[in-house]
């Protein structure tokens, strides 16, 4: 099939949303299918509100309806919210053209810690975006459940998976490390909770890995713990590999690709019992879920790494991508003959 994937995520980012994209579109790719990836690189941009450091692209509609008319997709999978995602909604609502959306972020959580900005009323303007979607693809089933008593409709599983090949336990040394090592993977940004991992009392050492709008404060109210900004994605399983457990304190995610890359290299997670975790691990196997996070991180210290492992094994790219293809909504030709022509007229 001819499948067109839209996105506001710039592939330049490091976040879960680019990595779930990236991988998604290698295996479809190796399964066959040609796949048309379309990003705001290369456009005009304007800063995110209330995130500076994320750039959208600014009216990219004849951009994005150039490259969906020229395409001649079978299918249309709109993946963010943004811009990008609004010009492809518009452009398939125009000419009769069936698609799907995908909920990868919980957007009323992050703007309401932002910016106070009401819950209800970014879930009323998502239930408007994601409202004509064929099938809305969520993460997991806690996911879903929330969405649904929301009153979202069309709801699907859109699992995630994980490199296991890139991602594996080996040796580090760890020679100059005051251990245990806790570390954090991810945003450094108020959404993330990071404070709550910071303030927890724990032996050992603190690692942030990552970047975003806190940082500068967190390293200032923080001098105990080591900021070491942004790594690629092909730089964190050393990472991952010098640490004895993987803290994730956040309310707000809907998955978290970091945990299943931290358990691949046997490296237990530690988590609140919320949205996210409570769906990716194992409690009590693969890692500690406690409304204490203290506790949680030390409970997590005496997990088997094989096992923990073992559950990451579970998780697979290629599985995740075969239920994305299955909620894909298939354009029928004829009328993917009259959008093509309606659009050039």
């Amino acid at each position: 099939m001819r499948i067109a994937l839209i996105t506001d995520a710039s592939l330049s980012q490091i976040n879960g949303v680019v990595n779930t994209l990236r991988e998604t579109c290698r295996c479809l790719r190796n399964a066959g299918h040609e796949v048309l990836l379309v990003t705001p690189d290369g456009t005009a941009t304007f800063a995110c509100p209330t995130y500076p450091e994320i750039r959208l692209a600014y009216k990219p509609y004849a951009r994005v309806a150039t490259a969906l008319r020229d395409f001649e997709a079978d299918c249309i999978h709109i993946s963010t919210e943004g811009p990008m995602g609004l010009a492809a909604r518009r452009f398939c609502l125009r000419h009769g053209i069936g698609f799907t959306t995908a909920y990868h972020t919980r957007f009323p959580e992050y703007l309401s810690a932002r910016s106070m900005l009401p819950l209800a009323l970014t879930y009323r303007w998502l239930r408007w975006f994601h409202g004509p979607s064929k099938a809305v693809m969520v993460p997991t089933p806690h996911v879903l459940e929330a969405l649904k008593k929301r009153g979202f409709r069309h709801l699907v599983l859109w699992g995630r998976g994980v490199d296991t090949e890139r991602f594996h336990p080996t040796e580090q040394d760890r020679s100059c490390i005051k251990g245990p090592l806790f570390l954090y993977v991810g945003r450094v940004a108020v959404e993330k909770n990071i404070a709550a991992f910071l303030n927890a009392k724990l032996p050992g050492s603190k690692w942030i890995v990552g970047d975003g709008p806190l940082r500068e404060e967190l390293q200032q109210g923080y001098p105990d713990a080591h900021f070491l900004g942004s790594k690629s994605h092909e730089e964190l399983s050393a990472y991952y590999n010098c640490a004895d457990v993987l803290v994730f304190p956040s309310h707000t995610d809907t998955f978290g690709l970091v945990m299943l890359e931290a358990m691949a290299c046997g490296v237990p997670v530690a988590a609140y019992p919320v949205c996210g975790p409570i769906d990716v691990v194992a409690d009590g196997y693969s890692g500690s879920l406690e409304l204490d996070l203290a506790r949680a991180c030390m409970n997590a210290l005496r997990l088997d790494r094989d096992k923990i492992r073992a559950h990451a094994l579970t998780y697979s790219w290629e599985r995740a991508t075969q239920q994305f293809l299955q909620s894909l909504y298939r354009i029928e030709p004829i009328k993917a003959n009259r959008w093509v022509r309606s659009s050039i007229a």
